[in-house]
């Protein structure tokens, strides 16, 4: 009688390299990105010298300081806003400004109360659902369209450019920030399928495609060094969930027919 002998599985050097990327948040390609300490803070394309930067970092951190507080009043929050508005007109290339204005209006979404009407079933008062109250779209949409000014006007020309450490912080600061809200996207949609709220720009997507467009910013929110990005890009990851799926149910499976046998036995 032939007996067989139960192989050994292998990977290919290919196949564990990808599931190492898959699975492993430290295998994230964040030492891709070269980070040159000796470029300036803001990249060149700006046109923003030096001393305008150091002017435009000293203005915005006054504004910044009105915030840090355990609870802003409401005017506070709208008056940052405003004071940010005038940065932003006056220095339209200056990226940091964007993301403390997104962080603003966050702020502004989660401390502005929910008027309560007749059609509503229920009054959100959860700050990552109050993003989507239909109420507050408008914000949210600014929010949405902040963080993504941010991103265009850090980014390098080309993906294999050096960054500034400077340059490198904003980038992973507005990819997180963004994948963040199209994380909480996904997740609305998925418990409120009927119902429309948001950044008017998600609009008509599945909660599956914010999710993999969450997991593409966590990807290179991670890339440009924000260790909570890295983690989030593999969770959300959809081929290592689908992967982890199918490692679960296997194991599933095996521990099964472990128990099975030893029954027998």
């Amino acid at each position: 009688m032939t007996t067989i002998e139960p192989s050994t599985p292998s990977l290919t050097t290919n196949d564990s390299a990808v599931l190492q990327a898959l699975f492993d948040a430290e295998s994230s390609p964040s030492s891709a990105v070269a980070i040159d300490s000796t470029l300036p803070a803001l990249p060149a394309h700006l046109n923003i010298p030096t001393e305008t930067h150091e002017t435009l970092k000293s203005r915005e951190l006054e504004i910044v300081r009105t915030l840090q507080q355990p609870e802003p009043s409401l005017p506070t929050v709208h008056k940052a806003i405003s004071d940010l508005n005038a940065l932003i007109t006056d220095a339209p290339s200056y990226p940091s400004a964007y993301i403390n204005r997104a962080q603003a209006r966050r702020l502004l979404i989660n401390l502005t109360p929910i008027p309560t009407t007749t059609s509503s079933s229920s009054t959100p008062t959860d700050p990552d659902t109050k993003l989507f109250a239909t109420t507050n779209r408008a914000p949210a949409s600014a929010l949405l369209a902040d963080l993504t000014q941010a991103i265009q006007l850090s980014s390098p020309r080309s993906p294999a450019d050096p960054v500034s450490p400077a340059q490198a912080r904003l980038l992973a600061d507005a990819y997180t920030h963004r994948g963040y809200l199209l994380l909480k996207a996904a997740r609305f949609k998925q418990s409120h399928k009927n119902e429309v709220g948001g950044p008017d720009r998600l609009d008509g997507l599945e909660a599956q495609q914010l999710e993999e467009m969450a997991s593409g910013d966590f990807f290179l929110g991670g890339r440009f060094g924000n260790k909570v990005a890295q983690q989030l890009a593999v969770q959300t990851n959809p081929y290592a969930k689908m992967c982890g799926a199918i490692v679960k149910e296997a194991l599933r499976k095996e521990a099964a027919a472990g128990s099975s046998s030893v029954m027998d036995w």
